[in-house]
């Protein structure tokens, strides 16, 4: 079982090439936002337990989130592996991630990193804002998200540079060029499926 988690500030094209990963390797995708509005609207017991603390505007306790990633996992045995998108984000997550994943026989072997320069996200965003008509896509707003995404995942990404899992994506060319240095990382694991 091949796991892979995928890294990126928002605007850095993180949802198109884990769908593109998904479908070239046949790999799971495993998105916490998916799966706890899945738990919650399927009345889990988890899901409950979520329901309390996002009903209250707070974060979902990691314990929370683990078990609903250990519950996606058992769901899929004969999966050919997961890509973990949107967690971990920060370290004790990860360290969290490890032991769940280390229970079950398996670890997470490759991090990617798509890295694309500032203004090239605020544009990219504040595009995506006049499409999608979201009116928190401002310049300010965008760059305080980019901020913190930095200060967030910077411990998680040092985490597994010290394990020498994580690889720096430039991920400011074409999609399709972007792809290719992905795929150029995950091949040396996994080949895609034909």
């Amino acid at each position: 079982m091949f796991n892979l988690v995928l890294f990126g500030p928002p605007g850095s094209g993180k949802g198109t090439q884990s769908e593109n990963i998904v479908t070239t390797y046949n790999l799971q995708h495993i998105s916490t936002g998916d799966l706890l509005r899945d738990e919650v609207s399927r009345h889990t017991p988890l899901g409950t337990e979520a329901k309390k603390y996002m009903d209250q505007g707070m974060l979902v306790p990691d314990e929370v989130v683990i078990g609903m990633i250990s519950g996606k996992i058992d769901d899929a045995p004969d999966a050919r592996g997961f890509v973990f998108d949107g967690f971990p984000r920060t370290r004790p997550q990860a360290e969290a991630l490890d032991k769940l994943l280390e229970f079950k026989q398996t670890k997470i072997h490759l991090v990617l990193a798509l890295e694309v320069p500032e203004p090239e996200l605020v544009k990219r965003l504040v595009g995506r804002g006049v499409t999608s008509g979201r009116s928190d896509d401002t310049e300010d707003v965008i760059a305080k998200r980019i901020k913190e995404y930095h200060s967030k995942t910077q411990p998680v990404a040092n985490y597994y540079n010290e394990q020498g899992k994580l690889e720096h994506v430039t991920g400011d060319h074409t999609i399709a060029d972007t792809f290719k240095t992905l795929s150029k990382h995950i091949n040396k694991y996994l080949l895609p499926v034909t």
